[in-house]
């Protein structure tokens, strides 16, 4: 009996849904993925992962529905070991997962709310990369597909929140002066020993709204200008 391919569920521009598409695309795996409209995610993700988790992404392999996306690479370290996300040795397995905890924690939910609240403040744009990540039918209704977007990010995140977003603005150039330490105590390339490990995927994906990288899901060219204005000083960083 063939298993069936994995199949990912995300939300398109999301970059945590992001961290899981670097991390199968790292390992080869071929996998199909399912984008239901934001805000309809949310029971679909507690149907499939039987009330665990209420976000996506949610990766369908072998039979289990596994949320999080520390969880789906954990999962793909045991089913695709090739090429590794977790250093052989144990200190530096150790402290690569201790990085993307890290990540995880204060930079991916402050890096969501410092591009929602930048894209509030330009509803034309949030229409444009709102209704890219729509269905064709619904993606025509730009005006409706940014209003939606606003009212979502506001209602889930506090995206309109101007204070909030000032604290997370901080929060992000703490994890930017985070990274730039940590490069340099490596010496190299790379965050934990001499090769590419879950520590640099995390890092990387999460902070991708940040740089804009034209092969992302939002290229940087698409953010509005106060966003610009938050990211310009940022280039000659090392991290960035």
């Amino acid at each position: 009996m063939t298993a069936s391919k994995p199949t990912l569920w995300q939300i398109e521009i999301s970059h945590f849904s992001e961290k899981a598409r670097w991390a199968l695309a790292y390992k080869g795996v071929e996998h199909k993925r399912h984008s239901p409209l934001p805000g309809t995610h949310i029971p679909v993700a507690m149907w499939l992962t039987r009330g665990s988790q209420q976000t996506f992404p949610v990766l369908a392999l072998d039979g289990r529905n596994i949320g999080d996306s520390t969880a789906i690479i954990a999962a793909l370290e045991s089913r695709y070991p090739d090429p590794a996300l977790y250093p052989a040795d144990p200190q530096e397995r150790r402290r690569a997962l201790e990085l993307e905890d890290f990540f995880d924690e204060e930079l991916g939910p402050n890096m969501r709310l410092v591009a929602f609240h930048a894209l509030i403040g330009d509803p034309e744009r949030f229409g444009d990369i709102a209704a890219a990540a729509l269905p064709a039918a619904l993606g025509r209704a730009k005006g409706l597909a940014g209003a939606y977007a606003s009212f979502y990010t506001s209602t889930r995140f506090g995206a309109n929140n101007d204070a909030a977003a000032e604290r997370a603005r901080v929060k992000v150039l703490e994890a930017l002066d985070r990274l730039d330490a940590e490069l340099d105590a490596a010496g190299g390339d790379y965050l934990v020993g001499d090769s590419f490990s879950v520590a640099d995927l995390t890092a990387a994906s999460l902070f991708y709204p940040l740089v804009g990288p034209e092969e992302g899901p939002t290229p940087g060219s698409t953010m509005p200008d106060s966003f610009e204005e938050f990211r310009e000083p940022l280039r000659e960083r090392p991290g960035y």
